[in-house]
């Protein structure tokens, strides 16, 4: 059991897969509602959420029951994404399960339903041999990276380093709500109006926020969307932390935040591009890699949602897909587009069945957090 993984695309060896067991809901209070503020083209976040009484997005927030069957559904395909990846000879690895009558965490002035981990990319960053716990920004996500640490504990005794960044404590003064009402950043705002944020007096100010999705890894170039302060101290403190082994380039707004379904490498010189507009916003040394940018989605290609059903991503979730090697890509079976854009570039693609993703927020680069690739700390920028 090795911990060494510096990209997301050289050979996959390890890899842990997220769990859907028990995903009963969302607690939706100021955090969870600010987090799914989403900015895309074409979409209008506020068209797909349905609507909360304004008391309830503050500290307590309004849990959002998943219907039974959508619930079954996803572990299904999670277990299948888990037994697809055995079979093409990666060791999975597998989080604790979220009990069905898990407690409610809390912390200083607020509370909240955990969540299992299933979007286990969002919380840690592997850089090498270097486990890092990144600091939520969901308050129902802040003990979730516990269920982990049962395999982390195991890298971390076959010779992995483990760190976790500093943890806000997440008062409603906590976040920079700059980014949900910047006229210019939004296409209809947020998913509720973001009110004022109420007082605490464990208030410390806006603190550090920053996912590991936020940061697209290449060998020694770490590129890392920011879009308001929050994650701007994030990326501070991980600039200081690693050193001068990584090059960290910062980009601004490429997304409200995460930023593996808006471009993720497939191999050295070659990008999976949401539009031609990413490499604009890329740094300047990777603009002239090749970028390549799938048809839109079909709209026949997923579920059709009653009113009451919480839609958390955009149609162009299933960009989040996951390679296997430079050749070898998993991508949804409905996304055919998709598929038959990388088999004309030259890829073998997996379809796997992942029929909710736009109900749980992730696709299967989200789901997963692959821990042993072959390639090394590499300068694919010279």
């Amino acid at each position: 059991m090795r911990l060494h993984s510096h990209d997301d695309f050289t050979p996959l060896k390890e890899i842990i897969v997220g769990s859907a067991e028990n995903y009963l809901g969302h607690d939706r209070d100021l955090s969870f509602e600010l987090f799914h503020h989403e900015n895309l083209t074409g979409f209008r976040s506020d068209w797909a959420y349905p609507r909360l009484a304004q008391t309830g997005t503050g500290t307590r927030g309004q849990n959002w029951a998943v219907k039974q069957r959508y619930a079954e559904e996803l572990h299904e395909d999670v277990e299948n994404l888990a037994a697809t990846l055995t079979g093409l000879g990666v060791t999975v690895h597998r989080p604790l399960p979220l009990p069905p009558d898990a407690a409610r965490i809390a912390g200083l002035g607020w509370e909240a339903a955990p969540t299992p981990a299933l979007n286990i990319r969002d919380n840690t960053l592997i850089l090498g041999d270097h486990i890092i716990e990144t600091p939520p920004a969901i308050r129902s996500r802040y003990l979730e990276t516990q269920l982990l640490h049962r395999v982390f504990r195991a890298y971390e005794k076959a010779g992995a380093r483990w760190t976790v960044m500093p943890r806000p404590t997440l008062t409603d003064g906590s976040f920079d709500l700059s980014y949900a009402r910047d006229a210019a950043t939004t296409l209809g705002g947020p998913t509720e109006p973001i009110a004022d944020p109420q007082p605490s007096p464990y208030d410390v100010g806006l603190e550090m926020m920053l996912d590991g999705a936020q940061v697209l890894r290449l060998g020694r170039d770490l590129v890392v969307n920011v879009a308001q302060n929050n994650h701007e101290q994030g990326l501070n403190w991980l600039q200081r932390h690693l050193g001068h082994d990584y090059r960290v380039h910062r980009v601004w707004r490429m997304a409200d935040n995460h930023i593996d379904s808006m471009v993720l490498a497939l191999r050295p010189g070659v990008f999976l591009a949401r539009h031609d507009g990413i490499r604009d916003l890329m740094p300047e040394p990777l603009r002239s890699w090749r970028y390549i940018v799938p048809p839109e989605p079909d709209a026949g290609a997923f579920p059709v949602y009653g009113d009451d059903d919480l839609v958390l991503t955009s149609p162009y979730i299933d960009l989040n897909v996951l390679s296997v090697d430079e050749h070898t890509v998993l991508v949804n079976e409905d996304c055919t587009g998709l598929a038959k854009t990388l088999e004309t570039e030259g890829f073998d693609v997996v379809p796997v069945r992942h029929r909710h993703r736009r109900l749980f927020g992730g696709g299967f680069h989200c789901f997963t957090l692959d821990t042993c690739r072959d390639g090394g700390l590499v300068d694919y920028l010279s």
